[in-house]
């Protein structure tokens, strides 16, 4: 059985950091793709980042160069480190992982397993 736990959400302000952390168990990371998506209040859900089977890295627009997507397969953990937070990153992310390797990595209706989510809130 697949879980994915999602920590280190929280309330920040504007230009603030933080580190998001997604516990895996009963799931390994090789050869699968794994990723961060969050959904703002009244809007659909997108894809922020991305980790391929290869370990290759995908952002969306909104976040390069201020997200950065790591793993740690000794910790079956996966990391979203998150700098220069702005108000508009205000959502509920989640980690989502794939039981085999995705060709569209932000895009959720390939993933198989998904996080309760953690709220993350940036205020100006």
């Amino acid at each position: 059985q697949v879980q994915l736990v999602e920590s280190g959400g929280g309330s920040v302000q504007s230009g603030g950091s933080l580190r998001l952390s997604c516990a895996a168990s009963g799931y390994h990371f090789s050869g699968s793709c794994m990723g961060w998506f969050r959904q703002a209040p009244g809007k659909e859900r997108e894809g922020v980042s991305a980790m391929t089977a290869d370990g290759s890295q995908q952002y969306a627009d909104s976040v390069k160069g201020r997200f950065t997507i790591s793993q740690d397969n000794d910790k079956n953990t996966l990391y979203l480190q998150m700098n220069s937070l702005k108000p508009e990153d205000t959502a509920i992310y989640s980690c989502a992982a794939r039981n085999r390797g995705c060709l569209f990595p932000l895009s959720d209706w390939q993933y198989h397993y998904w996080g309760q989510g953690t709220q993350v809130t940036v205020s100006s």
